[in-house]
């Protein structure tokens, strides 16, 4: 299981708390560790309920454990480009990119959203339980070349389905002009917020950036939207999941490299051999060639769906029809949209065609697993 059944014995002061903990407690939430934060990770209605919500309706995810932070200077663009394989310096004011953070063997320290406020001015999201690390290793490497700003102040809300921009319009006009990765401050109350459209559930959607002692303010006037339910970090597993989206410390860590994990997607042609800007960032002699040559890689992230109703967890051994060794599940679970059981692992690159079929071992049982495509729902991201 991604999350603990129960909360384990811990007092209340050994967690960190977000801004929100008094509503998940009213709103009957059950908690739980995550992140080194005491996390909601289902309401009443249940993990089933809420991610179907999400897919028909809006649900509110507190996701105020995650780590924001800015950077700005004249060298700013070159300098978090330097850390990562991705376009930096090309990226437009107003728009966002997904990054990678790299360690000098080319593995992934962590997975980001990064969006250029101003021409000397990122805002920066990272993974709650990288973010301490994650500071520490920019102000080591790019500490001297741009004022690097943490905001511990701040929550950070995701508005998420089909109706978010309905319900999120009437709270914060003006939102609906969005489209898919771009973002503006707007404010709301006396607060300024930040508000990007994207997400982490395959939805149209919307991540806010909230001041603390308003975060709680803004969750209830948007849970007061007859749309908007409150959804936990179960579903929100469930929804990345079915959407082909990675979760660090499960499919993808430092000893990953984006090739292995399929994410060549998110290496722009100008960092690529031959590229405008090509290299330069850590372990870019290793990831280039594996782009150049595929045969160097001895794994591939793939998509994996069970063709019997067995959820295939994640640290599930994977086998060829043989029974020779293959690979490992890094996710898995009976995905609530699709009613089947869905996976993320990693194979040999013989084996990660679509289609090709493997067995998974459950519990001393062979499931019969086919590759398939992802993401395993077609995305429904607004792009105008």
């Amino acid at each position: 299981m991604l999350f603990p059944s129960r909360s384990p014995r811990l007092s209340d002061t050994a967690l960190l708390t977000t801004p929100l903990a008094a509503l998940h407690q009213e709103l009957g939430a059950r908690m739980v560790p995550f992140a080194g934060y005491s996390m909601p990770v289902q309401y009443p209605a249940g993990l089933m309920a809420e991610h179907l919500h999400v897919r028909a309706h809006a649900g509110l995810f507190d996701v105020s454990h995650m780590g924001q932070l800015t950077l700005s200077g004249p060298d700013a663009a070159a300098a978090l480009e330097s850390l990562m394989p991705v376009d930096v310096a090309g990226l437009a004011v107003g728009k966002q990119r997904y990054g990678l953070l790299l360690n000098e063997a080319g593995g992934i320290i962590d997975d980001l959203m990064f969006f250029r406020q101003q021409e000397q001015r990122f805002f920066v999201i990272v993974n709650g339980a990288c973010k301490v690390g994650d500071i520490a290793h920019m102000r080591e490497r790019i500490g001297a070349r741009c004022a690097i700003e943490t905001m511990p102040d701040h929550g950070l809300l995701a508005l998420q389905g089909p109706q978010a921009a309905t319900a999120l319009q009437r709270v914060v006009p003006g939102v609906q002009a969005l489209v898919f990765m771009s973002g503006a401050h707007f404010h709301w109350q006396g607060a300024e917020l930040f508000i990007t459209r994207s997400g982490y559930t395959g939805e149209d959607g919307f991540e806010i950036s909230v001041p603390g002692n308003q975060t709680e303010a803004l969750a209830r006037a948007l849970l007061a939207e007859p749309e908007v339910q409150p959804i936990g970090l179960g579903a929100r597993n469930s929804l990345r999941l079915e959407a082909g989206l990675c979760l660090y410390g499960n499919d993808i860590d430092t000893s990953t490299t984006p090739p292995e994990a399929a994410l060549n997607w998110a290496i722009q042609k100008v960092r690529r051999t031959g590229g405008e800007r090509a290299g330069g960032f850590p372990g870019a002699e290793k990831i280039l060639a594996q782009i150049a040559d595929p045969a160097q890689l001895t794994r591939k992230r793939v998509g994996l769906v069970a063709l019997e109703r067995v959820p295939v967890r994640e640290h599930t051994e994977l086998q060829e029809l043989d029974g020779k060794p293959a690979g490992t599940v890094t996710s898995g679970l009976l995905a609530p949209t699709l009613g089947k059981p869905i996976a993320l692992g990693y194979l040999p690159p013989a084996l990660a065609a679509v289609g090709t079929k493997v067995n998974a071992m459950v519990r001393g049982k062979a499931v019969s697993m086919e590759v398939a495509a992802t993401p395993f729902l077609p995305p429904r991201y607004h792009r105008g």
